[in-house]
């Protein structure tokens, strides 16, 4: 399907009538939370939703954990609520920080508490998972909600769209192409980041006043799972780059990772690409044969019960083109902050 939809060839064509229902339900979804706004949760503090409109992965983790790690570092104390997905919170909403465990809380907010150390809620209900966060966190002057672009229950104040090297495909709604919403959503968020591989071409510009930055993700350090021994990328690539290598990847899209690593001068001998929060309850570590694996940081959490010497993490951080994005995404926040207090300290 992620083939067909790069195209409006014949598969997409046929679809399109359905296309057509789909796009109606999400006018009308638009339509009820407008005419009735008090189904809108807002929360006196700042929120900000990074999402996607492309279904699957485009990278929004990634930056996530950038955004959230730059605005502590420009004196916020962020929060971050998600979905959990796959897991079955029940009624109550989960939080925590620190090392949480990925089978509780999701291998992503997982691995953004343990990559950022802030506190993390998890719940369908993103309201719900924000009003934990606040009650066992009150210190959380921000919140980031990590995907949640279409559960329009959540007030936001900040928008941000991670898309990839693929752009808004065929720009079709489901199921005659990938968009969870119309390309025309574009037109209405504040930032557009185009997630990169290192040799990939942007994207065409979409027409949007949204700032639009692109990104490339990079290794910079790498953890041997079993003992913790943490090298930087340079010095884990001096001493293992002549090894056979292999990688295996459980994310969106796998081939991101295994192309990275292959432009960051790994020579790959095998790779597995596992869908997209698998739970490792089958590892497939035992038929590669190479005396050295490498997987991602979302993997990692999942992993940690398996004793294998051979598991190295690779850490990657975010390149992006136009850096002031973050100051600018912090300025606004601070406009934003001091409006709810005028507001909060009215009511």
């Amino acid at each position: 399907m992620h083939r067909a939809w790069r195209r409006k060839g014949l598969v997409s064509t046929l679809l399109w009538p359905v296309s057509w229902l789909v796009r109606l339900a999400i006018a009308r979804k638009h339509q009820r939370f407008q005419k009735q706004p008090g189904l809108i949760q807002h929360s006196p503090l700042p929120v900000v939703v990074v999402g996607n409109i492309y279904v699957g992965g485009t990278g929004k983790t990634p930056v996530v954990i950038a955004l959230a790690n730059a605005l502590r570092a420009r004196g916020w104390s962020p929060g971050v609520i998600s979905r959990g997905y796959g897991v079955d919170v029940g009624e109550r909403a989960r939080s925590g920080r620190g090392d949480l465990d990925a089978a509780q809380f999701g291998d992503e907010p997982a691995l953004i508490a343990r990559a950022t150390g802030l506190p993390v809620a998890v719940h369908r209900s993103r309201p719900l998972a924000m009003k934990a966060l606040r009650r066992h966190y009150p210190d959380v002057d921000l919140v980031i909600s990590d995907d949640g672009l279409q559960h329009l229950a959540l007030g936001r104040d900040i928008e941000i769209i991670v898309q990839d090297g693929r752009g808004t495909g065929n720009g079709r709604v489901l199921p005659a192409g990938p968009l969870r919403e119309p390309a025309s959503r574009l037109q209405y968020v504040d930032f557009v980041i185009s997630n990169l591989a290192q040799n990939e071409t942007a994207p065409e510009p979409v027409v949007t006043p949204a700032r639009q930055v692109s990104m490339r993700l990079g290794p910079v350090s790498v953890t041997q799972l079993s003992s913790g021994t943490c090298l930087d990328w340079t010095v884990w690539l001096a001493q293992y780059g002549g090894v056979q290598v292999a990688a295996v990847a459980a994310i969106g899209q796998p081939e991101r990772f295994f192309s990275m690593l292959q432009a960051s001068g790994v020579q790959l001998a095998q790779r597995i690409a596992l869908p997209d929060h698998d739970d490792y309850a089958q590892p497939p570590f035992a038929q590669l044969a190479a005396p050295v694996i490498l997987i991602t940081a979302k993997d990692a959490v999942k992993c940690r019960h398996i004793n294998d010497e051979r598991l190295w993490v690779v850490h990657v951080e975010p390149k992006f083109s136009d850096p002031q994005w973050l100051d600018h995404a912090n300025d606004m926040l601070r406009i934003i902050a001091r409006q709810k207090q005028a507001l909060n300290s009215v009511h």
